[in-house]
């Protein structure tokens, strides 16, 4: 019994659903996982088919998402669940360097990357990092993660899809999440997700800066 009215602990615990298709290395993961206050382990999935199912039954606030996975790979598995719950975060595990991995898995919606082969710390830290929103990637991928995007992205606009440019343009002309909503028949919550993944991408963080951004590409007048 908790007194006071006070929030248990469990309320705080970061919701997780682990995906891997070795159960040995769930059940690896899901020890040291549990062995932390903070943390709990709410599903486990062994394919990526039946990660996207058991995201959308759970509503867990992360998925630690291991990339090569059959039936539905972890990356195409990723970019259904970020696209269907904005709210969901992917942290994904792989055995890969190779920056195009990386850089596919980031496009799919992965808030993190991490090498398998790093440490419980590294692999706590991620998992945290990436649960309350921000980015993550293991030191063996940072760099050639830079060089590829220096060599793939030229101007950060090609970041944006068409639709966040549209949604771009109009926060820069000071329309109000409400009325690019009803401009581009979507629900304001969309609205509100493309906002924050624009600003993510261009990293930038007011609209201040995003009106100047905008200005100085041309996009408004």
């Amino acid at each position: 019994m908790v007194s006071g009215g006070m929030p248990s602990l469990e309320s705080h615990r970061i919701r997780i659903l682990l995906a891997d298709d070795h159960a040995v290395v769930r059940n690896g993961f899901r020890m040291i996982l549990v062995a932390q206050r903070d943390l709990e382990v709410v599903g486990e999935a062994s394919n990526g088919r039946q990660a996207v199912e058991m995201a959308a039954a759970l509503k867990p606030q992360l998925v630690v998402m291991d990339i090569a996975m059959p039936e539905l790979n972890g990356i195409e598995a990723t970019r259904q669940i970020t696209r269907n719950h904005p709210g969901i975060r992917v942290l994904a595990l792989s055995m890969q360097k190779d920056a195009v991995y990386v850089r596919e898995t980031l496009r799919a919606g992965a808030k993190g990357y991490l090498l398998k082969d790093s440490g419980e710390q590294d692999f706590l830290a991620a998992v945290r990092a990436v649960a309350q929103g921000n980015g993550w990637l293991s030191s063996g991928v940072s760099d050639a993660v830079i060089e590829d995007y220096r060599r793939h992205v030229t101007d950060p606009v090609d970041l944006l899809s068409p639709r966040e440019r549209e949604v771009l343009q109009m926060i820069a002309e000071s329309r109000t999440n409400k009325e690019i909503a009803t401009a581009l028949n979507l629900s304001v919550y969309t609205v509100e997700a493309h906002r924050g993944r624009i600003m993510e991408k261009l990293n930038l963080h007011s609209v201040a800066e995003l009106v100047r951004f905008a200005l100085r590409k041309g996009l408004i007048s």
